[in-house]
């Protein structure tokens, strides 16, 4: 019977190539703090020797996982499946793996946040729009890991996000420049863990009112918990006004999407009676001709991946790093110049009283 033979290990391929096991450690997760010509070295001493690199030996010699762990409070939005595009595409190619946990049960949440399963299945924890308590704050600072608030504001801790003030104020901008002067908001209220994003963009179209001095009218102000019915409720209490709204901005695409369907079977023509401003551009925005407010939601997950891998690779790194991406305003035809009585004439919206 021949003799069986031996794999190689990460140590005969630094032997051969003249390095530490570190430095291959390093090499072979794709690390840029390895010079080029002790990388090419160790790469081909791999070749030569056909090493496959084992993530648990490699965790063993490094004490790293080699893996990245995201924390979102769905995964059913636009939002969190665009930044984990982003951050999949930066992960895999610095050879990190990636592991999710979407929260949304009060229960799971208070597991997560007790237990903190992160801490040993990850290297740096990535945190996806989550609307957190300042217990849940400490709880994540005591991690002993690079902790990355991802889409949300986190004061004096690492983050990538978007100027959500500055972007509705942009839209809010873009509205009274084609003459609107009533202008609804409308809010959704059945989102998980974006809360902080719907009271700043929220800010952001109070103050374009403001610096165009025009007094706030809270009747303009609605929420709906998402669903045909439920926008088509806030939308009856705003055309039900004596001085109904002449544009409608809503905080997120999927909303506006809404908004336009309720008004169309409610024979109120988008634009013609009502422009419609959504926030976002998420694909449908295109297809339907939507204008919005982009926001660069991959770009966003990439910078956020970057942000970990580097700080994996340094920790003495900047831990207090913020990154924030601009917005911009996307014009399309959903929006139009005011019509002087139309929106007033054309009444509330009509239609049937269930969703379909």
């Amino acid at each position: 019977m021949p003799p069986t033979r031996r794999h190689p290990t990460m140590a005969d391929v630094a032997e051969r190539a003249g390095v530490s096991v570190s430095t291959v450690s390093r090499t072979l997760r794709g690390m840029t703090t390895v010079s080029p010509e002790a990388r090419g070295r160790v790469e081909k001493a791999a070749r030569d020797l056909s090493f496959v690199a084992s993530r648990h030996a490699s965790s063993l010699v490094t004490g790293k996982t080699g893996a990245v762990a995201v924390l979102a409070p769905t995964l059913r939005s636009w939002l969190v499946g665009s930044v984990l595009t982003g951050i999949g595409g930066v992960l895999r190619r610095a050879g990190l793996d990636l592991v999710i946990y979407s929260i949304s049960d009060p229960a799971e949440r208070a597991a997560f946040f007790d237990r903190l399963p992160a801490r040993r299945n990850a290297d740096a924890l990535l945190v996806v729009s989550f609307d957190l308590t300042e217990g849940e704050y400490a709880r994540l600072d005591g991690l002993g890991m690079p902790v990355v608030y991802v889409s949300q504001r986190a004061p004096g801790r690492t983050s990538v996000c978007i100027d959500e003030v500055a972007g509705a104020c942009r839209g809010t901008q873009h509205l009274l420049n084609l003459g609107h002067r009533r202008i609804a908001f409308v809010r959704c209220t059945g989102t998980s863990g974006f809360a902080h994003r719907s009271q700043e963009r929220l800010t952001g179209y109070r103050k374009a009112l403001a610096d165009a001095e025009l007094p706030a009218d809270d009747d303009l102000l609605v929420a709906t918990p998402g669903g045909w019915a439920g926008t088509r409720k806030a939308l009856g209490s705003l055309f039900g006004l004596r001085c109904p709204p002449t544009a409608v901005f809503a905080e997120a695409d999927h909303i506006a999407l809404e908004v336009i369907r309720v008004l169309r079977d409610g024979r109120v023509r988008v634009p013609e009676h009502v422009s419609v401003l959504g926030f976002d551009d998420q694909d449908l925005a295109e297809w339907i001709g939507l204008s919005t407010v982009a926001q660069p939601a991959v770009e966003i997950g990439q910078s956020a991946a970057e942000l970990a891998a580097a700080l994996i690779d340094d920790p003495g790194a900047d831990q207090g790093r913020h990154i924030v991406l601009p917005t911009h305003l996307v014009p399309r035809g959903s929006t139009a110049p005011v019509a002087g009585g139309a929106a007033a004439e054309a009444g509330p919206p009509r239609g049937r009283e269930a969703g379909p």
